[in-house]
């Protein structure tokens, strides 16, 4: 059984091989259906144009579509602008049926290169690295086989960037779940902010609720017109407003006192530790002189009184520092701070004390409600507004009212910020929400360029001076690409890419408001390739990140680089 599995495989090569060799030079697998007769053959695109065998690759162009010249240059002339061949009919325009020149390269990638680069005089190794375009070797120039150490070098890049790729894709799954938390959060913050918002405006409605019951109150009572007062009652509020200056003065003396009082005791317990634990025995006449000193300085009565904890000139600074009226003591400055003509007024005011005092309170409730009334309807002004007066409790009403009302307002406008950015695009996945804002720069020529994902694009010259502005996040785009990949990678490739567009930049002198469109690639991390400015003002810029990559399970054609080397 194993020599019949040897026999069927390697009757299987050879039949692989013959094919292979009956294939006329330069054609492709996928082509190779075409040139099976071995008397005549049929132009591919043109099939009612039907030449013999022999006149494929004979280096002269016979099909209108090229197809007879796979292995040579005679058909390379052929484009859409072309004129038009006697074969075709006056509406076809000729155009190559083949997309070019096939390179087998054995142990490499195979490869199709522009017919114009066949037999050119010139190893093109980045295409055909087995050198079989110069088959003919024009101009004696023989190109040699290097399939082997280019395919190899291949091989080893191309491991590199499949784990630099499988790496980007595990950096853009994190993306998504940093990204996914992210906006969990932002859901709870809405939750707990629609919470507090129907707490504040209840809290509200009962602030206004008890500032109007205030304000009803306050109009229901009669308020004294302010006076200048008399002579006296002037002379005691300046006597009252010195005398706490000075009461004032007298405070931080005393603090002050107390202090260097307490700097002197310190300084006396280093003396006293040093006289007790210095050696008498040690013959040095300063310590023995500062000893003497200190035995004196104890001796001395005004020192020792000075170190009386309670002295009676510390309970006299403690009667006078305290404010009049405290404890009893000082003047009542409210028996000098009269009107200047009483006029019987105050018996007015104070009517209600002459009666019972079962009557006392329903009689004031009424009369405050009928006055509210008489300024409610116009009937009597109402003095407090006249006035400017307000007593505290009112001010006090309105302060906190006020403050909970921009507590309101705030979290109004908190809340509508989380519900905007929730409506936000962060792209594929909501994958660029964790991103945004995070910065990243890059030095070309004269400037530096910095990009802030979903926010903003700069422009700094070396030179020195200000940022220029190239715009701020407008919105993702879908473009398409088609370029080579280089070596290392770091390229846009081919297939569609995300692009976010940055505007309303700088405005250019003579020209339109700077902006940047911004191409996106997969990469392992965060960087920027390549900036050039397309036209006036209008930057194009290249660069690699993880959340461009395409999610597990998306379509494959749409990352497709070209890995030529």
């Amino acid at each position: 059984m194993g020599l019949l599995s040897i026999y069927i495989l390697s009757l299987v090569a050879g039949l692989a091989v013959a094919a292979e060799s009956t294939r006329p030079r330069g054609v492709g697998p996928d082509f190779a259906k075409f040139y099976k007769s071995t008397k005549n053959f049929a132009c591919i695109s043109n099939p009612s144009v039907v030449i013999g065998v022999s006149q494929i690759n004979d280096d002269f162009c016979d099909c209108p579509d090229g197809s007879d010249e796979p292995g040579t240059a005679a058909c390379s002339h052929l484009s859409d602008l072309s004129p038009p061949s006697p074969a075709l009919s006056k509406n076809a325009i000729p155009s190559l049926a083949l997309p070019g020149f096939y390179c087998k390269n054995k142990g490499h990638q195979p490869a199709y290169i522009p017919f114009t680069h066949v037999n050119d005089g010139v190893c093109d190794y980045d295409y055909c690295c087995d050198g079989s375009d110069e088959w003919d070797s024009v101009g004696g120039i023989t190109c040699e086989d290097r399939c082997k150490s280019i395919g190899q070098e291949w091989r080893k890049l191309d491991q590199t960037r499949k784990k630099s790729l499988s790496a980007a894709g595990r950096r853009r799954r994190e993306l998504v779940l940093e990204s996914a938390n992210a906006r969990k959060e932002v859901e709870e913050r809405i939750s707990t902010l629609g919470i507090e918002l129907i707490a504040q405006e209840s809290k509200v409605k009962s602030l206004e609720k008890d500032l109007s019951e205030l304000e009803r109150r306050e109009r229901g009572k009669v308020v004294k017109g302010p006076s200048k007062g008399n002579k006296i009652s002037i002379l005691a509020g300046l006597a009252k407003d010195r005398i706490e200056e000075l009461r004032e003065f007298l405070i931080r003396v005393k603090n002050h006192r107390d202090i260097v009082l307490q700097n002197l005791n310190d300084l006396e317990a280093i003396l006293s530790r040093f006289k007790d634990e210095y050696n008498p025995n040690f013959n040095d006449e300063g310590v023995k002189r500062a000893v003497r000193s200190w035995d004196d300085y104890i001796a001395n009565k005004e020192a020792a009184a000075l170190r009386t904890a309670e002295s009676p000139l510390d309970v006299d600074l403690e009667e006078i520092v305290k404010a009049d009226g405290e404890e009893g003591g000082g003047i009542i400055w409210g028996e000098w701070e009269g009107d200047e003509d009483d006029g019987g007024i105050p018996v007015l005011y104070q009517f209600e004390e002459y009666l019972p005092a079962s009557a006392r309170v329903w009689l004031d409730q009424k009369l405050r409600d009928f006055r509210s009334m008489l300024v409610e309807n116009g009937i009597l002004a109402d003095n407090h507004h006249n006035s400017g007066f307000e007593s505290k409790a009112l001010m006090q009403a309105r302060d906190a009212l006020k403050s909970e009302e921009d507590t309101l307002q705030n979290t109004k406008t908190q809340l509508t910020q989380h519900k905007e950015d929730l409506e936000k695009d962060y792209g594929p996945d909501d994958v660029f929400r964790t991103l945004k804002g995070r910065c990243l720069s890059k030095d070309s020529g004269e400037y530096t360029y910095e990009l802030c994902w979903l926010d903003r694009t700069t422009q700094k010259s070396k030179q020195g001076g200000g940022d220029t502005s190239l715009g701020t996040f407008v919105r993702f785009e879908r473009v398409m690409v088609d370029e080579d990949a280089p070596v290392d990678g770091k390229g846009l490739g081919s297939g569609e890419r995300i692009a976010l567009l940055y505007e309303n930049g700088q405005h250019c002198w003579n020209g339109p408001s700077r902006s940047i469109k911004v191409i996106l690639a997969c990469s392992e991390k965060d960087e920027i390739w390549k900036v050039a400015e397309e036209e006036k003002c209008v930057y194009r810029m290249e660069a690699g990140s993880p959340a461009a990559c395409e999610p597990a399970g998306a379509a494959g054609g749409k990352e497709t680089p070209k890995d030529e080397l």
